[in-house]
């Protein structure tokens, strides 16, 4: 399943040497690769966790391990950060009036690993087991795959046809989601055990995974016949540099000493705190905002006291979200305007609904019963005005926020009990409108707006963040007219009518816009390129000098 080369090692003394606090880090595993200079070398990236399988439906979409899909896969599509598409194996596409059918034409010459081409067939495979995976086998689904799928048809061998049950006018946009990788048709098939051996996963990336070990790195060289990268790039040939290795270190301030010690390229997840000295020091830094939802809570309707909307309405307006920039973060992140990111096409700015203002706060509680008692806590019938929030282990930064939130809650009333997780903990136990989860954080990303109406409710096995079911008729009507909308004249005034809504009506409260990718690198990394889901491209990255 696994195996570890004897060429890869990293010299602890030389990192001790740049660092006493590195103390007791073991980088067994790392060679001196980030010593060399000149287009082409070796790129030691240190990552903080690798996450539970590499099956690739239920891996790709991760934070972690998209970063290694990114390199070992191609998309049909390529989405850069602005929400616009352009083509990459998809060469070009058409679709009917009704975006009910649209018509894919693959590039030709473009191959997986093994020889086997990328044609119809195989992208057949793909489509089909993105949106139905294998569950029986433990294979998911992709998430944000369109649920109105039919299915697809191969027209011939560099042409395919996709049905959908009734209109999908993101289908296109989806196709550079971070889980529409394409896996030969040959991997897809075979059995979950061997789809979770990331050495067997048969892909048509620019690298190809060299050799990795569960829970400690993962090495990739580059594919020297690749030619077909996504001209938005500004290259297309074989990449630059001849390996990059993701290693795992789980504690962010050795990651971020690695670097500047010289015995890596890259610190990811770095504090957002240490970014002004890093660029101070010479070190590159990087806060791309990835497509999707702002960080933010989906509240759990079913659960009271955020049963009542003027409840939630208090919360919306109690935060002060200018104090978390200014205390957890820097001027590289930005106000929440909505419950979607400012960059994602068909996003408004309702930004007039996110103004802190603690005498509204208070007035709404007052007005809800809610009194303030000795020790400052609201009460009503004999229960405390209780939130406990649960923080995500997706976002550094997300215990921090919790706290200064805890400050701003607790000076107007409320108890605020943070519960952290790991990762897996935090899969098993918080999940939306859980019973006992009064408010889900959200970190997730989207490529397509009009995903988000089914997201939100329970339409077409949607994920029914608010746990409203159909008791909202509103809400439900501009889902439907969301989903059936054919072109974005229709769907974008439907849009800034969803996102209006769910804010005054508290069913997202949003905190900042996020940046849940924080990269730290060396200067000599050069020509770094962020997509959409603001994942960092070594693609065209060249490693040298100063």
């Amino acid at each position: 399943m696994t195996d570890q080369r004897s060429d890869f090692r990293l010299s602890r003394r030389h990192l001790l040497a740049g660092t006493a606090a590195l103390g007791a880090l073991s980088l067994s595993g790392l060679s001196s690769v980030a010593r060399a200079a000149a287009p082409g070398g070796d790129l030691v990236f240190l990552i903080d966790s690798l996450g539970p399988t590499w099956i690739p439906n239920n891996s790709s979409i991760s934070s972690f391990q998209g970063h290694i899909w990114g390199h070992v896969t191609d998309k049909l599509i390529y989405v850069n950060a602005e929400g616009a598409v352009s083509p990459w194996i998809a060469e070009s596409w058409d679709q009917n009036e009704t975006a009910t059918e649209f018509v894919l034409r693959l590039k030709p010459g473009v191959s997986f690993s093994d020889g086997t081409s990328v044609d119809a067939a195989a992208v057949v495979a793909n489509l089909d087991i993105w949106y139905a995976g294998r569950t029986e086998d433990g294979i998911n689904p992709v998430g944000l795959f369109p649920k109105t799928y039919d299915r697809s048809e191969v027209v011939d061998p560099l042409t395919v046809k996709v049905l959908f049950k009734a209109p999908t006018l993101g289908f296109i946009p989806t196709l550079g989601y971070h889980g529409s990788i394409l896996i030969s048709p040959a991997t897809l098939a075979s059995p979950a055990t061997d789809q979770a051996d990331l050495s067997k996963t048969v892909a048509s990336g620019p690298y190809l995974v060299d050799s990795w070990k569960e829970g400690d790195f993962v090495r990739l060289v580059k594919r020297p016949d690749y030619n077909w990268g996504p001209a938005e790039v500004g290259h297309t040939g074989p990449a630059f540099l001849d390996s990059i290795t993701y290693k795992l270190v789980a504690e962010q301030s050795l990651r971020v000493a690695a670097v500047q010690a010289g015995q890596a390229d890259v610190a990811y997840n770095a504090s957002p705190q240490e970014l002004e000295s890093l660029k101070a020091e010479g070190f590159v830094t990087a806060t791309p905002r990835y497509l999707g939802f702002v960080n933010g809570w989906a509240i759990n309707t079913k659960l009271a006291p955020y049963d009542d909307v003027r409840v939630r309405q208090a919360l919306r307006v109690a935060i002060d979200r200018q104090e978390i920039i200014d205390t957890v973060y820097t001027p590289d992140w930005q106000l929440a305007k909505s419950f979607i990111q400012s960059n994602v096409p068909g996003a408004t700015d309702h930004g007039d609904l996110l103004v802190h203002d603690a005498a509204r706060a208070e007035a709404l509680l007052d007005e809800a019963g809610w009194v303030k008692g000795s020790d400052g806590i609201r009460a009503k019938d004999g229960k405390p005005l209780e939130l406990v929030l649960h923080s995500n282990p997706y976002l550094a930064t997300s215990r921090a926020v919790d706290e200064l939130i805890a400050q701003q809650l607790g000076r107007l009333g409320w108890k605020v009990d943070i519960r952290a997780y790991d990762v897996v903990t935090f899969g098993e136990k918080v999940r939306y409108a859980s019973e006992g989860v009064p408010a889900y954080e959200v970190t997730r990303s989207f490529i397509d707006a009009g995903t988000v109406a089914s997201i939100l409710t329970d339409a077409n096995k949607g994920e029914n963040w608010f746990n409203l079911g159909d008791s909202d008729p509103r809400i439900n009507e501009l889902r439907d007219k969301i989903a059936g909308a054919a072109s974005h004249e229709v769907r974008n005034p439907l849009l800034d009518e969803l996102q209006a809504y769910v804010l005054d009506q508290g069913y997202f409260i949003p905190r900042t816009q996020i940046v849940q990718r924080i990269y730290a690198q060396s200067a000599e990394v050069k020509d770094v390129v962020y997509n959409g889901i603001a994942y960092a491209s070594y693609y065209r990255a060249t490693k040298g000098a100063v």
